[in-house]
């Protein structure tokens, strides 16, 4: 019974892997090229190739050490990578919804001490 829990935990594990390592090349391919030059975070292609073999890890080859090495590109991905390109790809609004001018500070618009 404790090795049937346990089985139920790693296939949760897995599962949890895979979404994650799905939603990591997703966002790796919808993101723009130029943002990871602008980025300096390798390129496009690296990390569709990287996160794409990730995936097929997860699905094909269940060899733990595999599936974690994979885990460990995707959180850097996630983690690292994701919130440079959502920067400079102008993603990253702090907060601000609607967008908003250039002359806007964190704390509304900047008027030059008017």
């Amino acid at each position: 019974m404790l090795l049937q829990g346990f089985g139920t935990l790693l296939s949760l594990l897995n599962l949890a892997m895979l979404l994650l390592a799905v939603v990591a090349l997703f966002f790796a391919a919808t993101a723009r090229e130029d943002a990871y030059r602008a980025t300096d975070k390798q390129t496009k292609v690296f990390w569709l190739v990287l996160l794409g073999v990730t995936v097929a890890v997860n699905l094909f080859v269940p060899m733990l050490f595999l599936q974690i090495a994979g885990l460990i590109a995707t959180i850097v991905f996630m983690v690292d990578v994701r919130p440079a390109i959502k920067q400079v790809s102008g993603g990253g609004g702090g907060g601000r919804r609607g967008g908003g001018s250039s002359s806007d500070g964190p704390y509304g618009p900047y008027n030059g001490g008017r």
